[in-house]
């Protein structure tokens, strides 16, 4: 496994790793903490050393099963992320969001408890989870985190943010006026956008991208068919028809990047690490037989500039699919 680093923090992280969210928040179905142990392992038996969590995930669970999965090793990279309240008390309701707290005080005690759950003294990758602009423009919390980085108690810092809380602005805005060292964003072949630019920017002022969801929750897997039909508690199952009809006619345009050598998987993660500036990939992993084949992408033969111009060829063209339109019936009298 190759690796790459995250912008000029001398942290290294394997151009795969691992987002921890599938087996620690039961969104990808129901793991024990003996089946969450057990992918996690074989994924660091893999070359796989960079896993991601976050204290929000499974209020604290998917820092725990690190510490279980392995303990204080050094070889691997953890990163996790604050700013979500878990300690107070918050009823869930649907996906309403709960609230922030970026005070000194709040973050101090956010990191010590992230420590404690994973049995370390330090942190690799820190990041800002979901901020907002007025997170992003506090000086005062850049300069604790900065401090943090000088004392080595956190090797480096990033933001994480999600499409549900508008984020093309707050991630230029981090990328062009905060010294992080990387940003984590979804991104990939058939959800280009904002990433295209975060790229550009993560271009000029040395940092770097870590993308999450490099499939497009599963699409460019390439094993979707109009027939496919997910579990009760997959929250795939939620999508409306038009994001699988159309996926799955997307996703055979650009079957020609599956070869003997490279499945369409592996092609998806090769397309994000033709840029230099993508740290990491972190596909949705959920059993052993992703992680052989994620985990052996970078022995796979990397896009060559024709495929990757003639991706972005087709995705200007929008693949050259037509919206679904659901079939109505109508009832017209006689």
């Amino acid at each position: 496994m190759k690796q790459r680093a995250l912008g000029s923090s001398g942290v290294n992280v394997s151009e795969v790793g691992f987002g921890v969210w599938t087996v620690a928040t039961g969104w990808w179905g129901e793991y024990s903490d003996d089946q969450a142990v057990a992918l996690l392992r074989h994924a660091r038996d893999r070359g796989i050393n960079f896993f991601d969590t976050a204290d929000t995930y499974g209020e604290g669970r998917g820092e725990t099963l690190l510490e279980k999965a392995f303990g204080a090793d050094s070889d691997v990279v953890i990163g996790t992320k604050f700013g979500y309240d878990i300690y107070s008390p918050w009823e869930r309701k649907g996906h309403v969001e709960r609230p922030h707290d970026w005070t000194p005080a709040f973050v101090k005690y956010a990191l010590e408890q992230s420590m404690r759950r994973l049995g370390r003294d330090h942190i690799d990758f820190y990041q800002l989870h979901n901020p907002r602009l007025d997170a992003l423009q506090d000086d005062g919390l850049f300069e604790m985190l900065d401090g943090l980085v000088q004392a080595g108690t956190i090797g480096s810092i990033g933001v994480a943010l999600g499409p549900a809380i508008g984020w093309r602005t707050e991630g230029l805005w981090a990328i062009e006026n905060r010294p992080i060292h990387a940003i984590q964003v979804i991104h990939n072949l058939l959800e280009q956008q904002p990433g295209r630019d975060f790229i550009s920017s993560a271009k000029n002022n040395d940092t770097s991208i870590v993308v999450r969801v490099p499939h497009s929750s599963g699409m460019l897997e390439g094993k979707y068919t109009l027939e496919t039909v997910f579990d009760e508690n997959d929250h795939r199952r939620h999508r409306p028809k038009s994001w699988l009809v159309e996926g799955v006619q997307k996703v055979e345009q650009v079957r020609f990047l599956e070869r003997e050598d490279r499945t369409m998987g592996q092609a998806a993660i090769q397309w994000l690490l033709h840029e230099n500036v993508v740290a990491s990939v972190l596909p949705n992993i959920y059993n052993v037989e992703q992680i052989d084949e994620f985990a052996a992408t970078s022995d796979t033969a990397p896009l060559t500039d024709e495929e990757f111009r003639t991706v972005e060829d087709l995705w200007e063209d929008d693949f050259g699919v037509a919206p679904y339109v659901e079939e109505t019936s109508t009832v017209t009298a006689d």
